[in-house]
């Protein structure tokens, strides 16, 4: 069963899609929700994100997404005159779970999680990432279908909680998304949605999410940086 997604004024959009599965559906909910802000915000002016923090997080990867990384370069260039942050073609991911910060999360609750990750009950998946819509600090692409992106959250989250881990944002809340470039000053909103629109008739890019990735994550020059601390694999066939 599919967990439940509710509205969240903490998640951008604030209300899910009618559909978890139906890429018009999800595409033009994010679409609308993005020409309904009116002001964006720096991304980076975020309390407790020094240099020096570091913290473990749950990540979708895509260092070898050839397909993935044209598309993203593509719009980064076309939206340069925007002098937003393009994150870099080694740094595009999804960030599927906060776990917690290095200094209050242990070795041994590290191992455990590593542990209880090794038999997910979650299979690997196909996504499509749609170029383009965007939130209150980014542009980024929607992701289509939800609902297996939702399942592994939900996993993750449970191991979490098995490892008493600090934890992040719960599924109910989560909006999948894959932020391309973020805005790095206040501004109106207008401008951008006006700059982003000609991209929506792109084609979007296949996924293939085979993975999660535990990483420790770091700010530097603008761009998130991580340490990979631990692949963990999605299962191949169907459970029996």
């Amino acid at each position: 069963m599919t967990p439940e997604l509710v509205s969240d004024p903490r998640a951008f959009p604030c209300e899910p899609p009618a559909d978890l599965d139906d890429p018009d559906v999800i595409v033009g909910h994010d679409w609308r929700a993005f020409q309904e802000v009116d002001r964006m915000g720096d991304h980076w002016d975020r309390p407790g994100w020094s240099d020096q923090h570091r913290s473990y997080y749950w990540m979708l990867t895509f260092s070898g997404a050839t397909e993935l990384l044209g598309l993203a370069e593509h719009c980064q260039k076309a939206l340069h005159h925007l002098g937003m942050d393009p994150v870099p073609s080694d740094g595009l991911h999804v960030t599927m779970l906060r776990v917690g910060p290095t200094d209050q999360v242990s070795e041994d609750q590290v191992e455990q999680l590593i542990s209880l990750t090794q038999n997910l009950p979650v299979r690997a998946f196909r996504l499509l990432a749609h170029p383009l819509a965007g939130s209150r600090g980014a542009v980024r692409f929607s992701l289509t279908p939800w609902r297996p992106i939702i399942h592994l959250h939900a996993a993750l989250s449970a191991v979490g909680d098995q490892a008493r881990i600090p934890g992040g944002s719960p599924t109910s809340g989560f909006r999948p998304h894959l932020g391309i470039a973020y805005n790095n000053q206040p501004r109106q909103a207008a401008p951008v949605v006006d700059a982003v629109e000609p991209l929506r008739s792109l084609p979007p890019a296949v996924l293939d999410v085979t993975s999660v990735e535990l990483v420790e994550l770091r700010r530097q020059d603008r761009a998130y940086r991580w340490r990979t601390v631990h692949s963990a694999p999605l299962r191949h066939e169907v459970p029996s």
